[in-house]
């Protein structure tokens, strides 16, 4: 299934403020990284966002969002955020920044 294209663009829109953002196609999708790391990707219609592990059960008490389990097993740092968690732009950009503030705490690479 190809990833939701309008959600991409607004995805970009938001990163247009961050330096040195970049894209790269991997996981079936797109995926937008800080300093080389991952931050949100786009998969399907759903956001994919690495708080990392330490924010990981937190950001899944949050109710858009789920494990991330393309492979048929979670992957513990990842979160799919379903599409009716991310309809304003507010509510995007803090899943957005979830995801580059862990980007940024990483060495880039």
């Amino acid at each position: 299934m190809p990833y939701d294209e309008k959600l991409a663009e607004r995805v970009r829109a938001v990163f247009q403020s961050e330096p040195g953002y970049t894209e790269k196609k991997m996981f079936g999708g797109i995926c937008f990284m800080v300093g080389g790391n991952m931050a949100v990707g786009v998969t399907g219609s759903d956001l994919m966002v690495r708080p990392g592990p330490d924010n990981f059960e937190s950001a899944l008490t949050l109710p858009p969002a789920r494990p991330m389990d393309f492979t048929g097993r979670p992957m513990k740092g990842f979160v799919y955020v379903e599409s009716n968690g991310i309809t304003t732009e507010p509510a995007l950009a803090e899943w957005v920044e979830r995801g580059a503030a862990f980007a940024r705490s990483l060495p880039a690479k």
